[in-house]
């Protein structure tokens, strides 16, 4: 079976079942161990798969490991980025070379239970399109969890999307969805609720999450005051991703009918009052002209953004990440199957 990809001229093969995409950064203590335990599920299911490793610019010896598995496993496929992209870009990059009919994301830091991958598998062959991990009992401590959770209910709320944990990686997306959404940014996180917008039905499992065992965390308290950007994000772009002039030119327009009714006022005033046409300068007039100013310009930026939206839905786009290296092993998979 033929997939087309987002990016012209590009054509994925996907005659394989699953792909399990892990971005990692200075994870040289949990790779191997990730490793062990995503092969022995993955081979349990006894449909074919792959492995995804991404490296986002480690500085340790994270790349090295990976290019020894890559080599002894054909099943496994290691990006090495440039320098450290980030998570989205990552993820992107893992998204961009997967061939798998199912694409599973998930943290490379073992707070993810590969074990649980079968949950999400079986949730999603239910018939849903996206399939989210719960962590119902996070270990992250109430510095973390309880600004997370008061996120995720204003997410919900934003988004229309009734999931409990957008921040979490750990997801089961059906190929032919998470095509269709553009990655940047932090976009990973807001995938379900740009699925919705498709039309995507979208489901949430329970997983276990588990306390990072080795290495460092990449994430702290910093992370949280960009919460109220992301919620505001989320809520534009499911109600005006695509009519952009709606929300400016609401905002423009009142501003208009605002500043017309004030210079209205001020002008029957004087003439009402005092009997000539000229009106003073004043507050009340400079506020009534920046307004008006001001009213126009947002007129004009829902212009542009009508105009950016249709290059939304261009199908050309810039990819957010660069590849140094590619590792793949040069053995047949029917040794390993033997």
């Amino acid at each position: 079976m033929y997939s087309w990809d987002h990016r012209p001229h590009v054509c994925h093969i996907t005659e394989m079942r699953y792909s399990i995409v892990v971005p990692f950064h200075n994870e040289e203590e949990n790779l191997p161990e990730l490793y062990r335990r995503l092969t022995r599920v993955m081979e349990a299911l006894g449909d074919d798969y792959e492995l995804v490793f991404v490296d986002d610019g480690s500085t340790d010896k994270t790349h090295q490991l990976l290019r020894d598995i890559c080599a002894l496993d054909p099943r496994v496929v290691g990006l090495r980025l440039r320098r450290n992209f980030g998570q989205t870009p990552a993820l992107a990059a893992g998204f961009d070379s997967a061939m798998g009919e199912i694409i599973i994301p998930m943290d490379g830091d073992l707070q993810h239970e590969p074990e649980d991958i079968p949950r999400l598998i079986a949730k999603l062959e239910e018939g849903y399109d996206i399939v989210s991990g719960w962590r119902q009992n996070r270990q992250d401590g109430f510095l973390r969890t309880f600004p997370s959770k008061v996120a995720n209910k204003l997410m919900a709320k934003a988004s229309g999307v009734a999931i409990h944990d957008f921040g979490t990686t750990f997801k089961a997306y059906r190929r032919e969805v998470l095509e269709r959404i553009p990655i940047y940014g932090q976009m990973h996180r807001f995938i379900p609720a740009m699925a919705s917008i498709e039309g995507a039905l979208i489901a949430e499992v329970p997983i276990e999450d588990k306390p990072r065992a080795s290495g460092k965390s990449h994430y702290g308290l910093s992370r949280t005051f960009r919460v109220m950007f992301d919620i505001l994000t989320i809520r534009f772009i499911v109600r005006y991703l695509s009519r952009p002039l709606h929300f400016f030119g609401s905002i423009g327009a009142v501003m208009i009918v605002v500043a017309g009714a004030l210079a209205s006022w001020l002008l029957l005033k004087k003439l009402i009052w005092r009997g000539d046409i000229f009106i003073e300068n004043g507050p009340m007039l400079l506020f009534a002209a920046v307004t008006f100013l001001g009213g126009l310009q947002f007129l004009g930026f829902g212009l542009l953004g009508d105009l950016l939206a249709r290059l939304y839905y261009a199908p050309e786009r810039r990819d957010i990440y660069n590849v140094a290296r590619v590792y793949r092993s040069e053995l047949p998979k029917t040794l390993m199957e033997e």
